[in-house]
């Protein structure tokens, strides 16, 4: 069998190299530059440019200006609509304070109201209350002056009963 591995050996290095192994060891593509190629090739550029410019660069070109121009003017309208709505607060906090102070001067007007009405019913009720309390005083005297005129008057007539019976007799007023 050592005999078999050095014939392979020796026949593999002895073999002619493969096509694929010229290629890989610099066997390369050749490129003349002369002037009929560098012209034809400049010529082919600008006809590309001629017939590619109106037909996708300029078609391009306004894309991209349209949209960059609808951009543009969403950021103007977004910015116009902040300052707007800005603008809008300021009048709203505004008007909410105008709406407090309004309220503040009528709830203190109410309270000044509330305060004097108050006053005016509490001087009333003393008013009445001193009313009744004197009236109430004067049919205490009338009554008490009947009450001691009927008093007076049934004394003097217990006195002359009581008078008549211990006399025995009728007394004269």
């Amino acid at each position: 069998m050592p005999m078999l591995t050095a014939q392979l050996g020796e026949a593999a290095r002895s073999a002619a190299p493969t096509p694929v192994l010229a290629l890989a060891t610099g066997g390369g593509v050749r490129i003349d530059f002369d002037l009929t190629t560098v012209l034809a090739q400049m010529v082919l550029f600008c006809v590309l440019i001629l017939v590619l410019k109106p037909l996708l660069f300029d078609p391009v070109m306004r894309v991209f200006e349209e949209r960059e121009r609808r951009t543009e003017g969403a950021r103007a309208e977004a910015r116009r609509l902040q300052e707007e709505a800005g603008e809008l607060l300021q009048e709203y906090e505004q008007a909410l304070d105008r709406v407090r102070e309004v309220a503040s001067q009528e709830r203190d007007r109410l309270r000044t109201e509330t305060s004097q009405l108050e006053g005016e019913i509490l001087a009333k009720a003393h008013a009445n209350a001193a009313r009744v309390v004197a009236e109430g005083r004067q049919r205490i005297e009338q009554e008490l002056t009947r009450l001691q005129a009927e008093l007076e008057r049934e004394s003097e007539r217990i006195a002359s009963r009581m008078a008549a019976s211990v006399l025995g007799r009728e007394v004269d007023q």
